[in-house]
């Protein structure tokens, strides 16, 4: 059952007026799993990610990001929760010969196992059973307009339940990527969620709109190692600013040790974690990368994430 009432918490404290008195800004917007970010790379890195977004996962972090992909590429991430509460997405990335650019389509859900009706007068079970959660779906598009600067968009479906209780809406998210070309310098920008209100329990309930804007660059670059390090400001609707930062160190490109701490977080602070990446074909066309996140939530313990990226 305490699986429940977290989940629950997370979806319904925006709709009440003492949660909105007691924690004025915080958590006073709908559709709060798409706060989660994705891919255990980036959050090795400390979400600071709007200004590398270069794989699958760009289409949350920055959907100007997948314009530089080469090829096709594929996501799946896994995030498991404090509460038995599990976190997913999936993405895959490609083009179209007739179309300039390239797409992407993603999931997301957050979600936990079927759970026990209990009431006052049956504590120990009414024989029904109920599941919570919240999903998304999203379709990307970004094109590089020079052979510095990418743009791209995503347009997103989300739907959120409670038991018998449903709400959805749809969003709207804007990126640019520019490539400076010293150093591997890149500077990113993205807004997040601006989209119509979800319609929750008869209450209008607005969407937690982000912005996003950062710069990376590449402090050692000696043959197939590298050293890099990214920084990150966040802009939240519904919440007070945060500033994250991380590194990577990159040996042979083929391990990569990361690290990073966000900042002016309440239950966030420092992240780290590890990556193999290796080939599945002998011309090394297809390639794959398995990724690991520690994430310490302080007082709620740690949430752990696993990813797997495979570029073709």
């Amino acid at each position: 059952m305490k699986r429940a009432v977290v989940l629950a918490i997370c979806l319904l404290l925006p709709l009440t007026a003492e949660g909105a008195q007691i924690f004025e800004k915080v958590g006073t917007l709908g559709g709060q799993s798409l706060k989660i970010g994705v891919g255990a790379r980036a959050a090795a890195m400390g979400d600071a990610y709007v200004a590398i977004a270069d794989d699958a996962t760009a289409v949350y972090w920055n959907p100007a990001g997948i314009a530089r992909l080469s090829g096709q590429s594929v996501t799946l991430n896994h995030t498991a929760w404090p509460a038995d509460i599990l976190f997913d997405q999936a993405a895959y990335v490609f083009s179209i010969k007739w179309i300039p650019g390239m797409l992407g389509v993603n999931v997301r859900a957050l979600t936990m196992s079927r759970d026990i009706v209990r009431t006052t007068y049956q504590p120990e079970g009414t024989g029904d059973t109920f599941d919570a959660g919240e999903w998304a779906y999203g379709l990307s598009y970004a094109r590089s307009l020079t052979d510095k600067f990418s743009a791209g968009f995503s347009v997103n479906y989300v739907q959120t339940g409670l038991a018998d209780v449903k709400g959805k809406s749809s969003t709207f998210d804007f990126g640019t990527l520019y490539d400076i070309g010293v150093l591997g310098a890149k500077i990113g920008m993205s807004i997040q969620n601006i989209g119509s209100d979800m319609t929750f329990l008869n209450e209008k309930v607005k969407m937690p709109t982000f912005f996003r804007v950062g710069g990376s660059m590449s402090l050692l670059q000696s043959g197939d190692s590298r050293f890099i390090t990214s920084a990150e400001f966040t802009h939240p609707s519904d919440n007070s600013e945060k500033v994250n930062w991380g590194a990577e160190y990159a040996f042979h490109d083929y391990l990569f040790l990361r690290g990073g701490y966000k900042f002016n977080y309440d239950t966030e602070g420092m992240t780290a974690g590890l990556g193999v990446k290796f080939p599945l074909t002998l011309s090394k066309a297809s390639v794959a990368r398995l990724d690991y996140a520690y994430q310490d939530l302080k007082l709620l313990t740690a949430a752990h994430r696993v990813s797997v990226n495979v570029s073709f």
